[in-house]
């Protein structure tokens, strides 16, 4: 009894990773002489899944948006995502940076490459990418229990909520990422696939482009019956407005939705679609 007990608060301890290697979602090959201690995080939602996996503790540096959680919000700056500070990042003396390649300018990624600190670059295009981020975070920060019951309790709330929204009707959606330029979202972003879900249908659904800028007279073409944009975007209903040909302008069939649950691949992100599919019911 007394070995079993032991044995389960092993368990419960984070894991000393000694001589790991990763490949990262790059393919590129990370070695790690031992578990990282300081870490230096470029994206919000890279902050959050590490503080999802339990390794708050660890996480030195964030970058200008990292929100959440509120013990975040006090961590050293690094820049933002028009700019990383090297210099900063090297003071922190980290062991390992998390980055997101599709996020991440490719120019930041480059520099933070020169610095000799092991760089993990991760990518978030679909939803299930959640899980597996939790997976890899958790295992490379040596949480890997922790990450991997995180990601089975995400894993279960999405499929409960695809089976909930299983029969929706389709709808004809534009979702709006930004004005200047215009954006929307490519196939290949969870927001389409989102989208699907609650019964939506990207009309930029086509393009390959994670984030593509795209032209208001494509927009017209594709006739959207409802305009969807994040709470982060500035008022649409007003930019549109103007356009009555659009069966979204018809229908005065504009929804807002909590960007930074819907825009961020972390568990929240389940919160943000199911927001999504209820903001579309009205419509279909």
């Amino acid at each position: 009894m007394i070995r079993r007990i032991l044995l389960a608060l092993l368990l419960a301890l984070p894991v000393q990773a000694a001589g790991m290697r990763v490949v990262d979602d790059a393919g590129q090959a990370i070695e790690l002489a031992r578990q990282p201690q300081r870490i230096v995080s470029l994206t919000p939602h890279l902050t959050e899944l590490l503080y999802a996996v339990g390794a708050g503790a660890q996480v030195v540096g964030v970058d200008s948006a990292s929100d959440y959680p509120d013990a975040a919000r006090a961590l050293p700056r690094i820049g933002d995502y028009s700019r990383i500070n090297l210099e900063r990042i090297l003071a922190l003396k980290p062991d390992l940076i998390v980055a997101w390649v599709s996020g991440n300018r490719a120019a930041d990624l480059h520099g933070v490459a020169q610095l000799g600190i092991p760089v993990l670059r991760t990518e978030a295009r679909k939803l299930d990418d959640v899980a597996r981020l939790l997976r890899l975070l958790g295992r490379v920060t040596g949480h890997a229990a922790t990450g991997a019951a995180a990601a089975q309790d995400y894993a279960r709330r999405l499929e409960a909520l695809k089976r909930r929204y299983a029969r929706e009707q389709a709808v004809a959606v534009f979702y709006q990422v930004w004005d200047r330029p215009l954006m929307s979202v490519g196939g290949r972003h969870w927001i389409g696939e989102a989208l699907a879900v609650c019964g939506g249908r990207n009309v930029f659904s086509e393009l390959d482009a994670v984030a593509p800028v795209v032209t208001r007279e494509a927009v017209l073409r594709r006739t959207p019956a409802l305009i969807v944009s994040g709470s982060d975007a500035p008022d649409v209903r007003a930019a549109w407005q103007r356009f009555d040909a659009l069966p979204a302008v018809r229908r005065h069939a504009f929804v807002t939705v909590d960007a930074n649950r819907l825009h961020r691949a972390t568990p929240r992100l389940i919160e943000g679609v199911t927001a999504l599919c209820e903001a579309l019911r009205p419509y279909r």
